[in-house]
């Protein structure tokens, strides 16, 4: 049977139809899968039987199960999921003072073998479905209402999981207007859902042109040979292009383009790398956010001393840039950026 999960409202109701039953019925429907969070058709209890039965008969709700659930100090949640086909994907949930935000998956593994993320050691597997990444969010806001709080607690949403969000793109889009739709499906705000890239160019103008929501870059270089080091979509993206693209980027007038820094002791974090940052965006409306860093076994880089990540922050900041460092969170089990890699969990 079909995960309704895979379904944008509009091919539910054109299902319906060819059933006979009236399209509208796909936004009731809707709302208990998205709003509701109901786990079963018998649940819908304002839709009939019949109605409930037909469903039943054609559909499953989900197709993912909970694996495991690991707990950070600083209380950071990472779950992992097992998908149909025996394939897993972790997805992360992060507090803040009154919001969760959710770092959502879009593929299993990834194909950009980035030196310092431990997410593509495996190389790629597939593409997530609409439904496997939409799911992701229907189950941490189950978790948060299971935990007493209203499940809109879970407010943000950042495209920073498993995966190039950019090399799934159909199923990208079709998950976004689940998420965004705020008559019956997630009600997120746009200004509240990011999506990342190491630079797929392509695809970021047609993200601009697609969708109101916030782009991330990974840059982690100011210059082509040391990028493509780090990121080899770099070789066939250069700077030159990403940053073009990132210019023709649609955007609301008062948003930014976010760009990630990991600084990596050693590789990119001196006073000439933040001068030269500063030269390479000031043309853009960007925002940085410097990561430290975070060590694991699978690269052999080393964080930064505090006093370098601090000096680095500084020359942009007194050059007017908008900078922070962004504090990692969940590196304790692995949950941290670059750190995911969906192990199945050994008994």
């Amino acid at each position: 049977m079909e995960n309704i999960l895979n379904l944008t409202r509009e091919e539910l109701g054109e299902w319906l139809e060819n059933k006979g039953i009236r399209a509208y019925r796909a936004n009731q429907i809707f709302k208990w899968l998205y709003l509701k969070l109901a786990h079963d058709f018998d649940a819908m209890t304002d839709l009939g039987k019949p109605l409930r039965t037909t469903l039943s008969e054609h559909f499953t709700v989900g197709s993912m199960t909970l694996e495991n659930r690991e707990v950070s100090a600083d209380t950071t949640e990472k779950f992992l999921f097992r998908l149909e086909d025996g394939e897993y994907v972790e997805t992360v949930l992060i507090p803040a003072k009154d919001h969760y935000t959710l770092c959502v998956s879009s593929q299993v593994g990834c194909a950009m073998n980035c030196s310092f993320c431990l997410t593509a050691k495996n190389g790629i597997k597939r593409n997530l479905t609409m439904g496997e990444i939409v799911d992701q969010v229907r189950q941490a806001r189950a978790y948060v209402q299971s935990m007493g709080m209203d499940p809109l607690r879970l407010s943000n949403i950042v495209f920073m999981g498993m995966g190039e969000p950019l090399a799934n793109y159909e199923n990208l889009l079709r998950s976004l207007a689940v998420i965004l739709d705020t008559d019956y499906g997630m009600k997120f705000a746009t200004r509240r859902v990011t999506v990342s890239t190491s630079g797929v160019v392509p695809k970021i103008i047609q993200l601009g042109l697609d969708t109101d929501v916030n782009l991330a870059v990974s840059l982690n270089a100011v210059d082509n040979d040391r990028r493509s080091e780090l990121m080899p979509i770099n070789k066939k993206y250069p700077i030159g292009e990403l940053l073009g693209a990132c210019r023709k980027f649609a955007m609301k007038p008062r948003n930014k383009i976010t760009f990630e820094y990991i600084l990596m002791a050693g590789i990119n974090d001196s006073k000439e790398d933040a001068g030269r940052l500063v030269k390479l965006l000031a043309p853009i409306r960007a925002k940085i956010n410097l990561i430290p860093f975070n060590e694991h076994g699978g690269a052999p880089f080393k964080r930064p001393s505090k006093e370098n990540i601090n000096g680095f922050l500084k020359i942009l900041l007194d050059r007017n840039m908008t900078a922070i460092i962004r504090k990692s969170k969940g590196d304790d089990i692995s949950a941290a950026c670059g750190q995911l890699k969906a192990k199945k969990v050994l008994s």
